[in-house]
């Protein structure tokens, strides 16, 4: 029996149109083919800012994992790095208490244990629960204000909830408002933002940050940058949020409807000309003519020098990396490159992008991370010499790869240039 490894061309999938996405885009609509990309994606421990490092981003906090051992055991490699010393704790489950539910009586005096065995008090405890407790159908926000009680700090449920992925808050959703729920109303002040987004920094080169100088803008707040927890107590009196990562979305609309702080909310990109339009907009919101053009030229500079040195590069690109898939091909297709391969999950929001790609390269095979047919896929006639993302550089083990998932978050043009000279730097092995 021939397989193959299911994909549909750019084409086909806007014909199809959003409302019509195949099923084998869609994670809930069958087995899953645990590819690189689902393994990061499921495995919250593995690797990048899963819920489990995501819910340690407030200064000074712990962690209390409540999980079976299979659950808590990926946490292993986190827990080794350093800067987590001392802030990952463990409840194990057993199978009574998976059939109980007697473990959730524990929680506050593991709780009140945890805080009574660390020098100095945490400024606050997460608790991360996995699917046992979604399926249990428990009440986590009960257990924290009990445990909240006990211990005299603030306690917040953390969701480790792989079912919930597919749903209106999946788990990177929630933590990300978790992390933001324990600031309190304080006075605004006009020269203070929020970027919201991330729970790693951008760049330090990163021209935003200019930018916002230019608007007059004295102090912009990262969760992670934050030295210590009264410093992170003061987000609440920035003047606004800036949303930088979608699924930041309902923890900016909590701090509005809590904290009366509105939100913009800002794109990644890495088409240079619509990040100078992005900015325009914002500029215009603020009432600012923003001056970008040296950095715009920089980045300009960047795929210049990698066209010029690779001018017939044919691009996979991944999933599994700092950007949108979707827009990234595009951004490299009117770049003049090629792109005749793209791993991606599937949503609505896409098609803006694909819509475009269909129009110039509408023969772009997207394939799915989650198909089980994945498992036929063969790449040996692809046209591919390049790729960009750990899944992709799975699938062309023999192309160099940029894996382009570091923790420091690339954005805007800076985020053009990096990418670029890291291409180059790639791009030296690539004989075409």
């Amino acid at each position: 029996m021939n397989q193959k490894a299911f994909y549909c061309t750019a084409s086909e999938l806007v014909k199809r149109g959003r409302d019509n996405i195949p099923p084998q885009f869609i994670s809930g609509a069958h087995l899953i083919y645990s590819s690189p990309a689902t393994l990061a994606f499921n495995s919250p421990g593995a690797e990048g800012f899963g819920v489990k490092r995501a819910g340690l981003a407030v200064p000074g906090s712990v962690m209390l994992i409540v999980a079976p051992g299979c659950c808590g055991r990926n946490t292993s490699l986190i827990s080794s790095m350093r800067e987590y010393d001392n802030r990952f704790f463990y409840l194990m489950m057993d199978e009574t208490d998976i059939v109980t539910g007697r473990h959730l009586k524990k929680i506050p005096k593991a709780v009140a244990e945890v805080c009574d065995s660390l020098e100095e008090k945490p400024s606050v405890v997460m608790i991360c629960i996995t699917c046992v407790d979604a399926l249990l159908g428990t009440d986590m926000e009960r257990i924290c204000r009990k445990a909240t009680e006990k211990v005299g700090i603030p306690v917040r449920p953390c969701y480790m909830y792989a079912l919930t992925r597919e749903g209106r808050k999946p788990p990177m959703v929630h933590v990300r408002q978790s992390l933001y729920s324990l600031l309190e109303p304080r006075k605004k002040k006009g020269n203070v933002v929020n970027l919201l987004g991330f729970f790693s920094p951008l760049a330090d080169d990163c021209e935003l940050y200019d930018l916002l100088r230019q608007a007059g803008v004295k102090t912009v707040h990262e969760i992670s940058r934050c030295r210590d927890y009264d410093e992170y107590m003061t987000m609440a009196e920035a003047n606004f949020n800036l949303v930088l990562h979608p699924e930041a979305r309902f923890a900016a609309e909590d701090f509005h409807d809590r904290l009366k702080i509105p939100f913009i909310e800002l794109t990644r990109l890495y088409q240079i000309d619509k990040i100078g339009s992005q900015y325009r907009a914002f500029g215009n919101v603020l009432g600012v003519q923003f001056d970008d053009r040296e950095p715009a030229e920089r980045a300009s500079a960047a795929v210049a020098a990698f066209r010029e040195s690779c001018p017939e590069a044919s691009f996979a690109v991944g999933e599994c990396m700092n950007g949108d898939a979707f827009e990234l091909s595009l951004a490299l297709v009117r770049y003049g490159f090629k792109v005749p391969e793209i791993y991606g999950t599937i949503t609505a929001e896409n098609f803006v992008y694909l819509r475009q790609l269909a129009a110039l390269s509408p023969e772009t095979k997207v394939f799915s991370n989650l198909e089980p047919t994945m498992l036929y896929y063969d790449g040996s006639h692809s046209g591919v010499n390049m790729t960009i993302g750990k899944d992709a550089g799975y699938y062309h083990q023999d192309c160099p790869n940029v894996v382009w998932n570091q923790d420091r978050q690339p954005y805007g043009y800076a985020g053009v240039r990096h990418l670029f000279e890291a291409l180059l730097a790639a791009g030296k092995e690539v004989r075409v």
